[in-house]
């Protein structure tokens, strides 16, 4: 087994995302450019693998370094589980401290993880992926009505704020398991009626349903409660964590910040200055 054919069948798994093929691509291309894509995987010693990472990202911020050893870990690991090569391929790439106060994204391989997990309601599948896919605020994308979505477009106007939110396939995917024959009121929509004496405004309601709108507190539950066994604190990740691992994936990817900005609908270039920087030092 060489290493180029081990990088393609470990590529080619179905439970990676896109997003994370690309990225752990670029980890293992450079590693089969310094090693040789036709070098037998078990002859790849660990300090071989030492050498290659301290050429290629020996000066990178840790961010960066991180997630390099982040891709090695996990092809080494699942390359060892066939017998391919010693579990210990990644053991002397230690992991680097990155700046305090930065919140670190969820990891690619686990919000794949979540996206083709069995038993999520449509709700939460669309919204989720929605949020994380336009990586705007959660209060936007709750905010948005059926009357305003261009579904061909794969966009939905925010009037409040006068500005468009822009998912991809993923949701685009998901989008008519939600709406069902629905085409007036809110998009994302409670799990029953309000109760007796509540009054919801009319643009709050639906007219097909008569639910109201989904809250923001019951949406961030309802994600904190499904992911707590992706974090690894066990508390479950927030609905803004989700939206800020969308920018440092895409900063990592290469996106500058003026089109981070376009996308997520920051006011200020100076407030995404911390998910461009994820990338320095990066090939």
């Amino acid at each position: 087994m060489t290493l180029a054919e081990a990088v393609r069948g470990f590529l080619a798994r179905a439970d990676l995302s896109a997003g994370t093929v690309r990225s752990y691509g670029k980890t293992l291309a450079r590693l089969g450019r310094h090693l040789g894509e036709d070098a037998p995987l078990a002859e790849v010693s660990p300090a071989r693998v030492e050498e290659v990472f301290a050429a290629a990202w020996g000066s990178a911020a840790g961010a960066t370094w991180n997630r390099h050893r982040a891709a090695l870990r996990s092809f080494a690991g699942w390359a060892a589980g066939r017998g391919w090569t010693s579990a210990d391929l990644a053991a002397p790439l230690d992991r680097r401290p990155e700046p305090r106060g930065r919140t670190r994204p969820i990891d690619r391989e686990r919000l794949a993880a979540l996206w083709e997990r069995p038993g999520i309601a449509p709700r939460e599948r669309a919204l989720w992926r929605l949020l994380y896919e336009s990586a705007a605020p959660a209060e936007w994308a709750l905010s948005l009505d059926v009357e305003d979505l261009d579904v061909p477009g794969m966009r939905g106007r925010v009037e409040a704020r006068d500005r468009w939110v822009r998912w991809e396939a993923g949701t685009a995917a998901l989008l008519p398991l939600l709406l069902g024959n629905r085409r007036r009121g809110p998009l994302f929509l409670a799990d029953r009626r309000p109760g007796p004496g509540r009054v919801l405004p009319a643009a709050d309601l639906c007219p097909h349903t008569g639910r109201g709108r989904l809250s923001y507190e019951r949406a961030e539950y309802l994600f904190k409660r499904a992911t707590r066994d992706l974090d690894p604190d066990g508390d479950g990740y927030t609905l803004r964590r989700l939206r800020h691992s969308r920018l440092a994936h895409l900063g990592e990817d290469g996106w500058p910040a003026p089109m981070l900005m376009s996308l997520s609908g920051h006011e200020s270039v100076r407030s995404l200055h911390p998910f461009v920087s994820r990338t320095a030092g990066a090939p």
